[in-house]
């Protein structure tokens, strides 16, 4: 099986993950197929769980068409027993998991005077809710020991425009370390990733729709260029293989350093747009 289309040979041997079995939430798109599409690469039998259940079969078929094993299920993360039900079925196929990545995210720019508390709470319901749900779900046909749990956090700073997200994350992020903590004993890892700025995806799209925008995205990373899908996947391939063996509650960013620089440019852009302003 190839690599996705425009990315660099896998430094990993090619059967790194031969014969494990990956759940993966949110992986019909983005950051997440790219992620599914790799591990499938590495010889990882996939689980492809979205609300979509003709965008997860779909995904799904793009990986079988390429040489690997693949299924798309569908459940809403905010759903526990439908959770229950897609695990019930995704295991009847691959079996039991050696990992499960979740990734299923929702958000929308928007400062907190303009988030209706509906719209938070849909944001954090996704994000933090459905994290637990999907770990918690899973977690009886997680193998152990050496069963991973990796999830895809955002920011690990304050953003202006992305209250509820970082809000959500932050929760994830003590989520991951709180169970690497109570689950170390069971031989079982539980890390999470903090990607940058990454191209190709939607939420880059939108964040970024000209060259100009583009180029000022790129200008706020110290190594001067936005990622792509398969960075955040060799992460994501690095702390679910024996090689990370020692490695858990750990929150990665893999971001090209952004964070280091924390929020500025996006409260540069937060002013721009003509919010934070003192109201008459």
């Amino acid at each position: 099986m190839t690599l996705n289309p425009g990315t660099p040979e896998s430094t990993f041997r090619p059967d790194l993950l031969a014969g494990k079995h990956a759940l993966i939430t949110g992986g019909g798109s983005g950051i997440n197929l790219g992620i599914a599409q790799s591990f499938a690469a590495h010889g990882c039998a996939i689980t492809i769980l979205g609300r979509n259940l003709e965008k997860a079969q779909k995904a799904a078929q793009g990986i079988e068409d390429a040489g690997g094993r693949a299924m798309g299920v569908s459940a809403d993360v905010r759903d526990f027993a439908a959770l229950e039900a897609a695990v019930a079925q995704a295991t009847e196929k691959f079996g039991d998991f050696d990992i499960v990545l979740a990734g299923a995210a929702g958000n929308f720019p928007a400062p907190v005077d303009g988030i209706s508390p509906n719209g938070f709470k849909t944001v954090v319901d996704i994000d933090l809710l459905g994290t637990y749900n999907t770990i918690k779900a899973a977690s009886p046909r997680l193998k152990t020991p050496g069963g991973n749990v990796l999830s895809i956090s955002a920011y690990g700073i304050p953003v202006p425009m992305q209250a509820h997200v970082v809000a959500a994350k932050a929760g994830v992020d003590m989520l991951t370390r709180t169970l690497a903590i109570e689950w170390g004993l069971r031989g079982i890892r539980v890390n999470a990733i903090i990607p940058g700025p990454i191209d190709g995806t939607e939420g880059m799209a939108r964040l970024a729709p000209d060259e100009a925008s583009r180029s000022r995205v790129a200008g706020s990373v110290p190594l001067g260029r936005m990622g792509i899908p398969q960075d955040i996947a060799n992460a994501a391939l690095f702390l679910v293989s024996d090689a990370a063996s020692y490695v858990t509650g750990v929150i990665l960013p893999v971001d090209g350093g952004q964070n280091m620089l924390g929020g500025g440019f996006q409260y540069q852009t937060f002013q721009a747009m003509g919010f934070g302003q003192k109201k008459d």
